[in-house]
């Protein structure tokens, strides 16, 4: 099927594939496989960095790879290759059914149910290629990079500016005559700089990304925004061993449902090794909270019209009044749990937790007295217990307003309790990523400081 609004010579590349993935496919059966998938891709881009006014790389990206997985049965193989011949592709297919002969079999491998495959492929409006020249991609890492090291005198180095952009074409297909590619963009900048004062040293960055370069923030915007972070740091405090209510800044408190998305993830599930097990159907957060994915947005980072599988994507409650109502599954986990795939092989897409009324300074001035986390370090989260415990720093807040920085403590509590203690969601949205939150504010953490 053709993508929509596709230009002429990528539409060609792309039915080049789709054949490419028919023969494979066809290749699979020829060697006695029963049942087998195809995925393959091919993606440019270009990056450069510029550190202190100067260039310091310049790379063209180019890569293509395939992988097929076939079933003998209900035994599988796996292999890929970055070839694209067609020696190469017998070969891979080759390699794949050796394995599959000899591997044990398994009751839950196997193909998606065939009424589960998407046959509706929308245009997500997903692919805006960038073909822009290294010298202008140059000067535009170099613009973010000046505007941070002009921003305020204690500004005194910069870790560099970074330009990054991405275009490729993806198709996948299967024995059940699942056949389909679309093409994809997304193009970054970014700025990290070095900030002293009085002996004291602090980093912090900033960064834009978005699927049409069009859409990406000013440089000079986002070196300001790297800078103003950066300066904000310095004169960095302690803190002494207490509890108090904490916010996540909207650009960190995704990573509270990134943890939370893994404890309901169908392979931790089925090992029996999640801290939200036998929770669906329960509250897990506030009766106000709604986590939802959104897969059809056009123009965003998360968004596909299928997931790794061919299994159709669609718009999906997680968590409707604050009640955990689905799992993340794909077709293995979801049979292992004797439940039906829900369209999220290879992850969520476009994950969104409702916002509240409050912007930051309003969360601010509703916590009164607490903890405002601006960066995460470590990986202290056992998901199994979902203990969590976690480097970080940040702001001290008194009266709901910002007092001094602070760093050098650890938060610490518990994400089942976490969850279900979070008080409010802010409007300050960041759209930067698959995961789509405000600033988090919770009841309370213990924080381990000095």
């Amino acid at each position: 099927m053709a993508s929509p609004q596709l230009p002429a010579s990528e539409q060609a590349q792309l039915d080049h594939l789709q054949a490419l993935v028919a023969k494979c496919i066809e290749e699979t059966r020829a060697q006695g496989a029963t049942g087998s998938e195809v995925g393959v891709s091919v993606e440019t881009g270009l990056s450069v960095t510029a550190r202190l006014g100067e260039v310091e790389t310049v790379e063209h990206h180019r890569s293509r790879g395939l992988g097929l997985t076939v079933y003998f049965g209900q035994r599988k193989g796996s292999a890929s290759t970055s070839d694209l011949s067609p020696e190469a592709m017998r070969e891979t297919v080759a390699a794949a059914c050796r394995i599959a002969r000899y591997a044990a079999e398994d009751p839950c491998a196997g193909l998606p149910d065939a009424d589960l495959l998407a046959t509706e492929f929308p245009d997500l409006d997903l692919y805006y290629p960038w073909p822009i020249e290294p010298s202008a991609a140059i000067d535009l890492a170099v613009a973010a990079e000046k505007a941070a090291r002009t921003y305020h005198a204690d500004i005194s180095n910069s870790e560099g500016a970074s330009l990054n952009t991405f275009q490729g074409l993806r198709v996948m297909g299967n024995s059940l005559g699942f056949l389909h590619g679309f093409a994809s963009s997304r193009h970054s900048l970014s700025v990290s700089v070095i900030g002293e004062r009085d002996g004291q040293m602090q980093r912090d960055d900033w960064w834009t990304v978005a699927r049409d370069a069009r859409d990406l923030e000013a440089p000079e915007a986002v070196g300001r925004i790297a800078a103003e972070r950066t300066v904000r740091r310095l004169g960095a405090r302690s803190l002494g061993t207490r509890q108090c209510p904490v916010i996540f800044a909207a650009d960190v408190a995704s990573s509270l449902l990134g943890h939370f998305i893994g404890a309901i993830r169908g392979g931790n599930l089925y090992r029996k090794s999640s801290f939200l097990l036998d929770q669906l159907g329960k509250p897990v957060f506030p009766a106000f909270v709604q986590i939802h994915e959104q897969p059809h947005l056009k123009k965003a980072l998360g968004s596909v019209p299928y997931d790794a599988e061919g299994v159709r994507t669609v718009p999906h409650h997680l968590v409707r009044d604050g009640v955990l109502e689905s799992y993340v599954l794909s077709t293995y986990s979801a049979r292992k749990l004797g439940l039906s795939s829900t369209g999220n092989a290879g992850g969520v897409h476009n994950l969104i937790i409702d916002p509240g009324s409050l912007d930051l300074p309003g969360l601010l001035r509703q916590m009164g007295t607490g903890l405002l986390i601006t960066e995460l370090m470590g990986q202290g989260v056992n998901v199994v217990t979902g203990d969590y415990s976690r480097g970080a720093a940040g702001f001290w807040v008194e009266n709901g307003v910002i007092q001094y920085p602070v760093e050098e403590f650890t938060i610490a509590g518990n994400l089942r309790e976490m969850l279900k203690n979070l008080v409010a969601v802010g409007n300050d949205v960041d759209l930067r990523g698959n995961t789509r939150t405000g600033s988090i504010l919770l009841e309370e953490l213990t924080i381990a400081g000095n």
